[in-house]
């Protein structure tokens, strides 16, 4: 059986339970929650559908850059909102690269607006249950976020979308607007820095 460590360092990552895979018919995002506007329009029913087919590799992508359930949220409610207003734009041949561009801008905007509002400000995921209700698994992903956010944004977003979200490096390229090169260095060297990183913490 594969340590958590190996399956952060080689895809995918079966080990990291809750935000990669949440159970079956789970609502990461509660699709009433977003504008009444977007709810009434005619062509409904492809919103819906757009939303139910995506918004789970949208958060767990959004988790991944911000480390707080709460934003993920806001973030991926964002994503479809801006997604859905700009529809026309949508190619369907990459649609799941085109909703984790517009939810990696969404995190970019949220963070600017933080650092205009409150510099000093320090943001913390929410209150996780007590120790005696952690699953080993669990407390092992909570390591791994942590030191996930070592890594500059931009390679962290970069790895992400190659290990969880298995885009090739021409999508992460497009996604991520560098070059294919570059793409390619980012993911080798988030996964270098992270697997060292992790020896060093001691991640199982």
């Amino acid at each position: 059986m594969p340590s958590t460590l190996s399956a952060i360092v080689e895809p995918p990552l079966y080990r990291l339970e809750y935000v990669l895979y949440p159970p079956a018919g789970a609502s990461v995002c509660n699709f009433r929650g977003l504008p009444a506007y977007y709810r009434r329009r005619r062509n409904m029913l492809s919103f819906e559908e757009l939303y139910e087919s995506y918004a789970a590799d949208v958060h767990r992508f959004a988790f991944w850059l911000t480390n707080d359930r709460a934003d993920a949220e806001d973030i991926t409610s964002e994503t479809f909102v801006r997604a859905w207003a700009k529809r026309n734009d949508i190619r369907t041949e990459t649609l799941k690269a085109y909703l984790l561009a517009i939810a990696r801008n969404a995190f970019l905007d949220q963070r600017r607006k933080r650092r205009r509002e409150a510099p000093l400000e320090e943001t913390h995921a929410d209150s996780a249950p007590g120790p005696e209700r952690r699953t080993e698994s669990r407390l092992a992903l909570e390591r791994v976020q942590e030191v996930l956010q070592i890594l500059p944004e931009v390679d962290r977003a970069a790895f992400v979308l190659r290990v969880q979200h298995g885009l090739p490096y021409e999508e992460i390229a497009r996604v991520l607007e560098i070059g294919l090169s570059s793409a390619k260095v980012k993911v080798h060297r988030a996964r270098k820095r992270l697997l060292a990183a992790c020896i060093e913490r001691e991640v199982p």
